[in-house]
C-alpha cells in the first residue's frame, strides 16, 4: 500500500529543510541566548549548575567600565570608518557611472574585491603596511612629512586609527556597488531635461542623484552602522584579541567575546549582547528618522 501525501502538504514539504535548519542553527540560539542573559553558568560545570540570577548580568553589563570603554571605542571606529565609506563611495559611484559606461562593472568589481577577500589575509598585509620599522605607511610618512616611525598597534593614539582606516578601505567597495546599482535606477530622462532647463552637473546632482540615491543612502548607512557597532574580526586579529595598547581597540563584540571564552561567564556574555542587540535597534530607529521624508503634505 502506497502512502499518499495530500497535495496541499507540498509547500511545506519542500521549506520544512530550510525551516528546520533556522530552528536548529537560527532560533534555537536566539531563545537559548536570551534564557542564558538571566542565569550564572560556567559550561565546564556542566547543564545543570545553571543558577537564576534575574537581571543581575544586566547590572553587572551596564555599571562595568570595561563595556562602557569598550562600547566609546566600538562607537569611534564606527563613525570613524562609516561616515569616510559613504562620502568616498558616492561621488566615486557617480563618476564610475558616467566616465566608462559598460566599463563600469569591471571597475566596481575591482573596488569590490577587498570586501570578499579573506580578513586574515587583510589583516596581514595590513599589520606588514603598518610594520613600526619598514612598514610602508611609516616610511611614506618619513619622506613626505619627515615624521618619526609610529608604533601603530601599540600606541594609543594611534591603534583606532589604523584599525578605522582597515574597515574602510574593505568596505568602501562594497557601498560602491550599492550605488552604482542605484544609480542605474533612476531615468536618463531626468537628466536630458534638466540639461535643456540649463541645470549644471552640480544642480543634477543635488536635484536628481541625491534624492534618487535617498533609499539606497539609507540601506548603506544602515548596514554600516550595524556592521560597525558589531565590529570584531579587523581589531581582533590585529591585535591579537587583546585590544591593542591601553585597550583602545577593543570592541563590544571583542569584550563580549572575551567574557564569554576567557572569563567563563556565558551569561554575562549573553546579557551583553542582548544590551547591544538594543543599541543597534536604537540607532538605526534614529537612523531611519534621520531619513524620514520631512516634506509637508498639501
Amino acid at each position: 500500500m502506497k502512502l499518499r501525501i495530500p497535495a496541499s502538504w507540498a509547500p511545506y514539504i519542500l521549506v520544512s529543510p530550510f525551516l528546520i535548519l533556522f530552528a536548529v542553527f537560527g532560533l534555537f540560539p536566539l531563545v537559548f541566548s536570551a534564557w542564558l542573559a538571566f542565569q550564572s553558568w560556567e559550561p565546564t560545570s556542566g547543564i545543570d549548575s545553571m543558577r537564576f540570577v534575574g537581571l543581575d548580568n544586566f547590572v553587572f553589563a551596564l555599571t562595568d567600565g570595561w563595556f562602557w570603554k569598550a562600547l566609546r571605542n566600538t562607537l569611534w571606529l564606527a563613525f570613524a570608518s562609516g561616515v569616510p565609506q559613504h562620502l568616498v563611495a558616492l561621488p566615486l559611484a557617480v563618476f564610475l557611472h558616467r566616465s566608462f559606461g559598460r566599463w563600469r562593472g569591471l571597475f566596481s568589481g575591482a573596488y569590490f574585491l577587498p570586501y570578499i577577500t579573506s580578513t586574515v589575509a587583510i589583516a596581514m598585509l595590513f599589520g606588514s603596511l603598518f610594520s613600526t620599522d619598514y612598514g610602508m605607511v611609516n616610511q611614506a610618512l618619513e619622506a613626505l612629512f619627515g615624521m618619526e616611525h609610529i608604533n601603530w598597534m601599540r600606541s594609543p593614539d594611534a591603534v583606532k586609527p589604523a584599525v578605522a582606516i582597515i574597515v574602510f578601505w574593505r568596505y568602501v567597495g562594497f557601498n560602491v556597488v550599492l550605488y552604482l546599482a542605484a544609480l542605474q535606477t533612476i531615468p536618463n530622462d531626468l537628466y536630458q531635461a534638466a540639461k535643456l532647463d540649463g541645470a549644471n552637473a552640480w544642480q543634477q546632482f543635488w536635484r536628481i542623484t541625491l534624492p534618487g540615491l535617498k533609499p539606497m543612502i539609507l540601506f548603506g548607512v544602515t548596514l554600516s552602522l550595524i556592521g560597525g557597532l558589531q565590529l570584531f574580526e579587523e581589531p581582533f586579529i590585529l591585535t591579537n584579541g587583546k585590544g591593542g595598547a591601553d585597550q583602545q581597540a577593543m570592541t563590544v563584540a571583542m569584550y563580549l567575546y572575551r567574557e564569554a571564552f576567557d572569563f567563563s561567564d556565558f551569561g554575562g556574555a549573553s546579557a551583553l549582547a542582548w544590551i547591544m542587540f538594543g543599541v543597534i535597534a536604537l540607532l538605526t530607529w534614529l537612523t531611519n528618522k534621520a531619513f524620514a521624508d520631512r516634506r509637508v503634505q498639501a
